[in-house]
């Protein structure tokens, strides 16, 4: 197990989330789980996730925590997933209170609960659901906004708070396999992504469409790469500390997932 969390400060973390049926891949649940193990413990987690858009920035639940089973088609038994963790309202007060300062809106949507980008990782990093959760929505995908959120939110870092950013390093759905088989252009997105995190080139990454190699073919839309900006805006300094614990891929796309601090 980690440090407590009142023993140094948190890092930030960017994830790729898969999809409900990453509980019964081999390898996957085990990695996220030593990860967790690994870092200190978080007082709470502040989530933010490819699948849940909103302008202004909007706070998720803070008192019971409900889920989102925003997605269609797969077995019944997907969809009895629990995942009862713990409100978070002193950290959205935070939040609030962090963001409004600095000029930027807020709203409340109470009734709007953790989704699977959300909950699927946290249910293999925290399975007693037994750490408080606010999830906050992306107000934009222009990656200058998004870091800058990510910037405002950094001092929670000091006060035990675990900032998520959860996506998918590569995100086309056409691109899913069956047998595993990868794409060269979701290769040459992930190689890229590697090398220019490493280098700590943030100019790159935040001009990603332009800059990356098949970014167009990677992400189609932006909404899974988008997390990522909050994270690094939340770790900005830190860049030269980014590793890379969680790489590969599933079902043809990159997992690549990253910490920072």
């Amino acid at each position: 197990m980690g440090e407590s969390s009142v023993d140094v400060r948190m890092p930030a973390i960017y994830l790729s989330h898969g999809a409900p049926p990453l509980a019964d891949d081999a390898l996957w649940p085990g990695q996220l789980a030593a990860w967790s193990a690994g870092l200190p413990r978080p007082g709470a987690v502040l989530m933010v996730s490819a699948h849940w858009e909103d302008a202004p920035l909007a706070l998720g639940a803070v008192e019971t925590v409900p889920l989102v089973y925003d997605f269609w088609g797969f077995p019944e038994r997907y969809y009895r997933v629990t995942y009862p963790a713990p409100g978070a309202p002193a950290l959205a007060a935070q939040v609030r209170k962090l963001l409004t300062a600095a000029g930027r809106p807020v709203q409340d949507v109470p009734d709007r609960g953790l989704d699977h980008g959300a909950y699927v990782p946290l249910v293999e990093m925290y399975p007693d659901a037994d750490v408080p959760v606010l999830q906050i929505s992306l107000p934009s995908l222009d990656p200058a906004e998004l870091y800058e959120v990510g910037r405002r939110l950094a001092p929670l870092r000091d006060e035990g708070v675990l900032i998520v950013g959860s996506g998918f390093f590569t995100h086309n759905l056409r691109a899913l396999t069956r047998d595993g088989s990868v794409a060269s252009v979701m290769t040459e997105f992930d190689a890229w992504g590697r090398e220019v995190l490493a280098a700590g080139d943030l100019d790159a990454l935040l001009d990603f469409q332009h800059k990356a190699p098949a970014a167009r073919a990677a992400h189609p839309r932006t909404e899974h790469f988008a997390p990522l900006f909050v994270t690094l805006g939340a770790a900005e300094g830190e860049l030269d500390t980014q590793r890379s614990v969680i790489d590969g891929f599933w079902s043809g796309l990159a997992k690549r997932s990253i910490q920072l601090g």
